[in-house]
């Protein structure tokens, strides 16, 4: 797969909530550092920790993903999103994350985001249990 398409999956899944198509995205030896404990976030080193934390993220119905802009360049991408987990107007936050693709696989994914606290995420409820 090309990056762009690796990329469309990786978001897709997210969106529709499909844990499922994560499963063949994700590298050996892949590096994630999640938004969050500020001021660094969490960092998950290994396809097993990489995968588990996602497909818990992907799997969460009760928050909605919403890419704003993907963009893809070489073996890069940048992602600009919304990430929602209530209703009311400060149950959202907008991040983005620097993903790094090599041979159909995402090897390399750093999230950033515009917090003033902390953001529940069923991941990281997930990872501690």
């Amino acid at each position: 797969m090309t990056t762009a398409e690796v990329i469309d999956r990786f978001n897709r899944a997210f969106v529709d909530h499909d844990p499922a198509l994560l499963t063949d995205l994700i590298g050996d030896d892949c590096v994630m550092e999640a938004i969050q404990p500020a001021p660094d976030g969490a960092r998950y080193e290994g396809r097993e920790a990489c995968l588990t934390f996602w497909q818990a993220l992907a799997q969460d119905s009760t928050t909605q993903f919403e890419p704003e802009d993907v963009v893809v360049a070489g073996d890069r991408a940048t992602i600009r999103w919304r990430y929602r987990f209530g209703d009311g107007p400060a149950d959202s936050v907008r991040g983005v994350n620097l993903m790094l693709v090599r041979d159909g696989l995402i090897v390399e994914a750093l999230g950033y985001s515009k917090t003033a606290g902390e953001v529940p995420l069923a991941a990281e409820e997930a990872s501690r249990a």
